[in-house]
């Protein structure tokens, strides 16, 4: 659909129009890009977005800046462009399926619309992707071709939301692999995946009795980790065993009696073996420590 004429102001740019037309990218595959603050030509556009004053998805129109804006989630986050534009194609871009959509929601296009109306202050150390996008911008000492790098930045963030698409697919394909261990789990306190899966959201949502989780690496050995109190929390419901703390190779085979015994990292959370059995027995000792 070449005819397809998209808007957005010119100048500086932030996360929030970048990001609308990424995801506009993967419903229209060719378009025509205008960066204007002209009303004249804004009106004329099929679809508009972080500029205008108006929020009309059925006339194409994805404006927030309005008194007023263009409403807010349960949550209370309100919606920029971004939002806006996602609460229209999301479910379509995520083929259909509304976890999905959701889920890229609520871990990507919510922080970036919080962000972009202010609704927090964003991250106090390092870098957020709203701050990475603005850096993309020319600075005061470079030539000022603001179209040039917008379509660089449009270009990073449609790489950026496809693996955010894929990784939500992802955790929301393992939950029924997950939800299936749980049930099979001999003892409720371990949980053993037959393949590495995303597991943590899984866990916290269906048992309060799982320690530790038993799964294969991607190098062919065993890992045993604890479950944390809360998602995100580094406060595990039980540490592995504290004599473990840091031991590696023979040190820790001396410690555990496990022959093939690999490490146990310093902070008492993930620990590892060659062979299936060997962790278990790692997990058992956990488990009576």
């Amino acid at each position: 659909m070449t005819d397809i004429t998209i808007a957005t102001h010119n100048g500086n740019f932030h996360a929030d129009d970048v990001f609308s037309v990424a995801a506009l990218k993967t419903i229209f595959t060719s378009f025509n890009l205008v960066r204007t603050r002209d009303l004249e030509v804004i009106k004329q556009a099929d679809i508009v977005l972080d500029v205008g004053g108006i929020y009309d998805a059925d006339a194409g129109r994805f404006d927030h800046h309005q008194r007023g804006g263009a409403g807010e989630r349960e949550n209370g986050i309100p919606y920029s462009s971004f939002g806006l534009i996602w609460k229209k194609y999301g479910v379509e871009i995520c083929g259909g399926n509304k976890e999905i959509a959701h889920s890229v929601d609520t871990g990507l296009v919510s922080v970036i619309d919080a962000v972009d109306c202010g609704h927090v202050e964003g991250v106090s150390k390092g870098i957020s992707l709203s701050q990475t996008i603005s850096m993309f911008n020319p600075t005061w000492q470079e030539e000022s071709d603001y179209d040039a790098c917008f379509e660089e930045a449009v270009n990073f963030a449609s790489r950026v939301l496809t693996r955010f698409i894929a990784a939500a697919t992802g955790g929301i394909s393992a939950k029924d692999i997950v939800a299936k261990a749980i049930e099979k789990a001999e003892d409720p306190r371990l949980i053993v995946l037959e393949q590495y899966t995303p597991w943590k959201t899984t866990v916290h949502r269906l048992s309060k009795e799982a320690l530790y989780v038993v799964y294969p690496s991607d190098t062919g050995e065993w890992r045993i980790q604890t479950v944390p109190v809360e998602l995100g929390s580094f406060e595990d419901r039980k540490s592995l065993p504290s004599p473990w703390a840091g031991l590696a190779g023979k040190e820790l085979q001396e410690v555990t009696g496990i022959s093939d015994a690999m490490f146990c990292h310093n902070g008492c959370f993930i620990g590892g073996a060659q062979s299936f059995e060997s962790v278990m027995k790692m997990a058992d000792m956990a488990l009576k420590a």
